[in-house]
């Protein structure tokens, strides 16, 4: 949720009801959880009879625990693409490539 994000000192360029809808749109995802505090996966996987929790893998390790409810899994990043560049790229109105160091 946005107010979660606020907590970890994060802001999502797109507000959470927005993020919900495109994740829904996706047809292998079957329900979207507002995460409101950290302490809460382990009982909304048990609640909701979660298959599988997929994470990037820039947290790998950090969710094995649920392995015992469910599925973990660490999806690769994609290479050349950053939630920072895109922000950045949408902040300044463009599209044109943004170099980093």
């Amino acid at each position: 949720t946005d107010e979660f994000n606020a907590l970890k000192n994060k802001k999502s360029f797109y507000a959470f009801e927005e993020r919900k809808l495109v994740l829904e749109a996706i047809r292998y995802v079957d329900l979207v959880i507002p995460e409101n505090h950290w302490e809460q996966k382990a009982e909304d996987i048990r609640r909701h009879e979660i298959d599988a929790l997929v994470m990037g893998d820039d947290w790998e390790g950090k969710f094995d625990e649920l392995g015992e409810f469910c599925e973990v899994v660490y999806l690769p990043r994609t290479a050349g693409i950053s939630t920072s560049m895109v922000k950045a790229q949408l902040s300044l109105g463009t599209n044109s490539e943004i170099q980093y160091d």
